[in-house]
């Protein structure tokens, strides 16, 4: 199934980095986050991604073009007058990227419309590059699949500025809101699954994604959660960088999952990864 990743933001709460390459590059232990995002879902064999970039747009295709030649052993050969590379082993993923420009100031719901002929008529994820998350992506797909709604998306209790979902006790979200200083509802944290008539919702790039389609989705009761009681944080400022660089260090990372077990044989069956 393709991943959708929205990474043309300007990042302008974390401009000590930002102004120098994409929030979603931004580095934690060494690599993008957005590295790792790709990474948590390539764990559940979802290795197809689709990159909605904007704000330098640039350095993402450099840092993508660039990659298999930094992964690689390689032998460069100047001897009589020739200029030959050899590589010799490369520990590349194997995975396939497209990295689309949607525009400089694109709005999310513009972002997504842009890459609909990317994606065709199916099913596919969708999460923010700037954050990163336990989730266990094989169960959520397997709840998006059970309840046959439009779209899915992973619900978190967190005292964040994000958008507000009002949940019914069928885990159908009611209402889609933006977050009062004074609220404890759970919170849209992305990692979404979400079906192709969702392209139908979205028109111009001045379209908000969280304020035109999920309301309309929620409205209509084709919007579900997926309660995620683990780990989940975004990285809007330079406290939440250090906060998961820490944790990386510490080899605490909890959405660390691929240097850990391989998801079951019967897990990757249930979900159509085998």
């Amino acid at each position: 199934m393709k991943v959708v990743l929205l990474a043309g933001g300007f990042g302008s709460r974390i401009s000590e980095e930002s102004q120098f390459k994409p929030k979603p590059m931004i580095e934690i232990g060494g690599m993008p986050i957005l590295w790792h995002i790709m990474k948590e879902y390539a764990y559940y064999g979802h290795t197809e991604f689709i990159i909605c970039a904007g704000y330098k747009q640039e350095y993402i295709k450099e840092w993508f073009a660039n990659y298999f030649l930094h992964n690689s052993d390689v032998t460069f050969d100047y001897r009589c007058g020739k200029n030959e590379m050899t590589v010799h082993n490369s520990n590349m993923e194997p995975w396939k990227v497209t990295v689309v420009d949607t525009g400089y100031n694109t709005m999310t719901g513009g972002r997504i419309k842009r890459i609909q002929k990317y994606v065709g008529n199916e099913t596919f994820m969708m999460t923010y590059g700037d954050g990163v998350c336990d989730v266990e992506i094989d169960k959520l797909l397997a709840f998006h699949q059970s309840h046959g709604k439009l779209a899915t998306l992973t619900a978190v209790k967190m005292a964040q500025d994000k958008g507000i979902l009002d949940i019914s006790e069928n885990n159908s979200v009611r209402s889609f809101r933006e977050k009062n200083a004074s609220d404890g509802n759970p919170i849209n944290a992305g990692y979404m699954v979400l079906q192709p008539e969702i392209f139908n919702m979205l028109d111009g790039d001045d379209c908000v994604f969280e304020k035109t389609a999920l309301v309309k989705l929620a409205a209509e009761g084709e919007l579900m959660s997926y309660i995620h009681k683990g780990f989940w944080q975004c990285m809007d400022n330079i406290r939440e960088k250090n906060m998961l660089e820490k944790l990386l260090s510490e080899d605490k990372a909890p959405w660390k999952r691929w240097e850990r077990a391989v998801p079951s044989i019967e897990a990757r069956k249930q979900t159509g990864n085998i």
